[in-house]
C-alpha cells in the first residue's frame, strides 16, 4: 500500500510563519538535509533512552473554565 503525504512543505511553512530556516545550520551557515525521519514511537524513544533523554511526554494540567467565571 502507497503512503499519502499531504503535499504541505513543512520547513516552508515554517519558514513563512516565524520566519526560521530549519534547514539553515545555526553553526556554519551550510544547510542541512533530511536523511531520515521515524514514525512509529518504539524507535524514537529507543533513541531517547540512548541520548539519556526523557521518554515521556510532558504532563498536562487539566483544562480550566474561562476566566470571567471566577467573577461570579
Amino acid at each position: 500500500m502507497k503512503e499519502r503525504t499531504s503535499g504541505v512543505d513543512w520547513a516552508a511553512v515554517l519558514r513563512r510563519t516565524f520566519h526560521f530556516d530549519v534547514f539553515a545550520c545555526v553553526r556554519c551557515g551550510g544547510w542541512r538535509r533530511v536523511l531520515a525521519y521515524m514514525k512509529e514511537a518504539g524507535g524514537v524513544r529507543a533513541i531517547l533512552k540512548h541520548l539519556g533523554l526523557p521518554t515521556a511526554g510532558a504532563r498536562l494540567a487539566p483544562a480550566r473554565g474561562p476566566p470571567q467565571a471566577s467573577w461570579c
